[in-house]
């Protein structure tokens, strides 16, 4: 285990420190050899239209993390070219709700500003579910629509990966609390190793944040520095997978 300083260090006491020494958390469980990058609802719903205060960005699209996104946007986009230049599978989630709002189920139970949401996308001419420029999305790679929390629930994705014969995913975006921890669950109860990118997950509550990001550290995955992550990838030899031509 390293001793490095974590983003979640000052959240935690002394007390608790202790204990996870005592009970043998935070174990290495290191990379696959056949990895998937997944890429979690980078999208302008999430990250905002510009790079601004959080308290700014949610009054104009009401999920928006500002510039906690906008710090992650360049790191995930690291990964991003890093898993391209490796011949990695690279999957992006976003939402799949009709413009109704139909099909959102216990989202509308504990959310209030959907008419906000879209009359954000309309003010600035873009549609909320659309990944992020910045993370050049290719036809080459994958989108995965959801209507729930994790990547995997109602998806493809699971028999995707099989298809690929993917032994582990790399995990980044948005939010570190809800749909990167729900994504990361389940890919660890599907026996997947799992890489959480801790510079290149996203949140609006920082505290929230950094304590996600401990406990999937703690339980369901390594949590590393896209730097680290790059490092070890760009070691490796190109693995071959058979990913979609992009063609028609």
């Amino acid at each position: 285990m390293t001793n490095k300083p974590r983003v979640w260090d000052k959240y935690m006491p002394d007390g608790d420190k202790a204990l996870i020494e005592l009970a043998g958390y935070r174990q290495p469980m290191g990379f696959g050899e056949r990895p998937a990058l997944i890429i979690v609802d980078a999208n302008y719903n999430f990250t905002g239209d510009r790079d601004e205060p959080i308290e700014l960005a949610v009054k104009r699209w009401p999920n928006a993390c500002g510039s906690f996104a906008f710090a992650a946007l360049p790191q995930l986009r690291r990964l991003v070219d890093c898993a391209r230049s490796k011949g990695m599978p690279i999957f992006f989630t976003t939402d799949g709700f009709r413009d109704d709002g139909w099909n959102m189920g216990s989202w509308l139970w504990k959310t209030g500003r959907r008419s906000d949401e879209q009359s954000s996308a309309r003010d600035s001419n873009l549609r909320g579910s659309d990944i992020h420029p910045d993370l050049d999305m290719r036809p080459t790679d994958v989108l995965i629509e959801k209507l729930k929390p994790s990547a995997f629930n109602g998806t493809s994705l699971r028999q995707l990966l099989t298809l690929l014969r993917a032994d582990s995913v790399i995990v980044g975006g948005g939010t570190t609390s809800g749909c990167v921890r729900a994504t990361v669950i389940d890919a660890f109860s599907d026996n997947y190793r799992v890489v959480v990118a801790e510079d290149g997950c996203f949140d609006r509550i920082q505290s929230s944040h950094a304590m996600n990001l401990f406990d999937m550290d703690a339980k369901y995955a390594d949590v590393l520095a896209v730097r680290e992550i790059v490092e070890f990838l760009s070691a490796q030899p190109p693995v071959s997978f058979a990913l979609p031509s992009g063609g028609g």
